[in-house]
């Protein structure tokens, strides 16, 4: 069996008029009256190809056609066409003109006569459809031709333009461009947790057979299933998101989008598509065929879809789709808070669980205190479950409230990074002095680019109207050690975590007037050229330090 391309030799008058025709006129009747009108009104771009995927841009409510041509070479003339939709349900035929050998031969060979080509498109009996199809399934018609036929295929999309891919093959026996499926195409959802869902299926039989050049890809989203990979890749793009070619090519180097988080792990390439409708997960994990999808959101429902890709095609065949629905979100473990009582929570950044914590008031008024330790914190504070404060923390921050005898208060605390975040929490009556010493303005601490030395440097910070005792500590650091040192800090800690040697001195002041609640300290003794890394604790009442923020100052070279 060969494809016959006889059309190519058409007279160029009878191609030209033939294409002037198929642009202008369009279709009024029905489709085989269509097929005997433009039975040689085609150019020959629409001539589907053999063997080969052919992407199909179709417009709204405007028919497309290709043609193809089976000539007679043997007993029985096998054939098969598979036809994806892409995006939206569309309707597709396939009508054929049955033609004597003699016909093709002499179309072929281009002194066709054209009283034969007349009579053959006034015998209504020559023309029949085979085949009607409508939906956004992925279809596949397998034919079988006795004789030679000349054969149509016509797309029509009623909802809006889409695209589509055909495939032709007329070579049965060289194997399928698309990965075969197994006789139970369906996925089996074998675990559900709280973020995770665990599924399984049957393998598809060129995976155990060609490991290297087969794989599974895994989509997980919110919305719905997807029945080709060409559907779902059009749904992300629609969301406003550029997609890599294919999942299969995925696994080659290409700039990721702004919206879209690659993680590799495990030897698993799973690809995040941010979009404003929501979260498009990929997944491409290989020949295994169960899989535990990781950090998922509770209480939500996922679609699953699994996709069988040919790498060495690019082809690939959907598992019949599966839903989910993960468990609950228990109830969170809630701490009880005592009046004055300090305690330090720390906070798992990964995971981004709440930690609670709950009071209820013996007082009318209540001051909460947060002391951030290190990472970034959000807290929200409820009163009888409405919001009373919601912010991210910094440094010290107290939330002065009114309320009723007996309120209750939740104070929920998450890292808003992921790194681990841990912050300091006390809760007292309004009128009680707090165990935190009063503040001032700016936690920073300043130095003199100008008062430094070879073996010296000033630095300053501001104090507060209350006295209290301010300790200065010193130590000397490396380039490479900077960005470690300022990170790592724990903002919570005191100075029972540093060597004795590297304290420099303690003193007192205050001063009532704020604009001068300012002090300086030369600190002697050091190298040239070198770096420190300077800190000052600030002791109030209760004895309870706060840190500065960390001073790295350079002293000079030369001098």
């Amino acid at each position: 069996l060969k494809m016959s391309w006889f059309w190519f030799y058409l007279p160029l008058h009878l191609l030209m008029t033939a294409c002037l025709c198929h642009s202008i006129k369009a279709p009024t009747t029905s489709s085989q009256q269509s097929f005997k009108t433009d039975l040689f009104n085609f150019y020959h771009s629409l001539m589907l190809a053999d063997g080969k995927e052919t992407t199909v841009h179709l417009l709204k409510d405007i028919p497309k056609r290709y043609y193809f041509v089976l000539e007679e070479g043997r007993a029985l003339a096998p054939f098969t066409i598979t036809v994806t939709p892409c995006d939206v349900p569309i309707e597709w035929s396939i009508l054929m003109h049955k033609a004597s050998a003699s016909f093709l031969g002499k179309a072929a060979r281009g002194d066709h006569d054209t009283q034969e080509v007349s009579k053959s498109q006034k015998a209504p009996s020559m023309v029949s459809t085979i085949f009607n199809y409508k939906g956004n399934s992925v279809e596949t018609y397998m034919g079988m031709s006795s004789h030679s036929a000349l054969y149509m295929l016509e797309f029509l999309s009623t909802e809006r333009d889409t695209h589509i891919t055909v495939y032709l093959t007329t070579d049965t026996t060289s194997g399928h461009l698309y990965p075969e499926l197994p006789v139970d195409p369906r996925i089996d959802v074998i675990g559900i947790g709280h973020t995770t869902v665990t599924l399984t299926w049957k393998h598809s039989p060129p995976v155990l057979q060609h490991r290297e050049n087969i794989q599974y890809c895994l989509l997980v989203n919110e919305k719905h299933n997807y029945k080709s990979l060409c559907a779902a890749e059009t749904a992300i793009r629609s969301s406003g998101i550029k997609l890599p070619p294919t999942l299969a090519l995925s696994l080659s180097p290409y700039l990721l989008e702004p919206q879209q988080v690659m993680i590799l792990s495990n030897s698993e390439l799973s690809i995040i598509n941010k979009a404003s409708s929501g979260e498009v997960r990929q997944i491409c994990i290989g020949t295994k065929n169960t899989y535990t999808v990781p950090n998922l959101s509770p209480s939500t429902q996922y679609y699953f879809d699994v996709f069988v890709v040919n790498l060495l095609t690019n082809a690939s065949a959907a598992y019949t789709g599966t839903f989910a629905r993960t468990l609950d979100e228990p109830e969170p473990k809630v701490a009880e808070l005592k009046d004055g009582k300090v305690i330090q929570v720390a906070l798992d950044g990964k995971k981004q669980k709440f930690y609670n914590l709950q009071y209820q008031a013996r007082y009318k008024k209540v001051q909460f205190t947060f002391q951030l330790c290190h990472g970034q914190v959000r807290v929200h504070i409820t009163k009888n479950g409405r919001t009373v404060a919601l912010e991210n923390i910094s440094g010290l921050r107290c939330f002065s409230l009114k309320g009723k005898l007996l309120d209750t208060y939740l104070v929920q605390l998450r890292s808003t990074e992921e790194t681990n975040s841990s912050v300091k929490v006390q809760v007292s009556p309004h009128f009680h002095k707090t165990l935190f010493p009063l503040l001032p303005e700016s936690l920073k601490i300043k130095s003199f680019s100008k008062l430094r030395t070879c073996n010296s440097v000033t630095i300053a910070w501001l104090g507060t109207q209350e006295e209290n005792k301010y300790c200065v500590y010193k130590k000397r650091i490396e380039e490479d050690q900077v960005w470690m040192e300022l990170q790592s800090a724990d903002m919570c800690s005191g100075p029972e975590s540093r060597h004795k040697s590297e304290k420099v001195l303690c003193k007192y002041f205050y001063d009532i007037n704020l604009q001068r609640a300012v002090t300086t300290e030369t600190i002697k003794g050091l190298d040239a050229g070198m770096l420190y890394l300077f800190d000052v604790y600030l002791f109030g009442p209760s004895g309870i330090p706060v840190r500065y923020h960390s001073k790295v100052v350079k002293t000079r070279k030369k001098c």
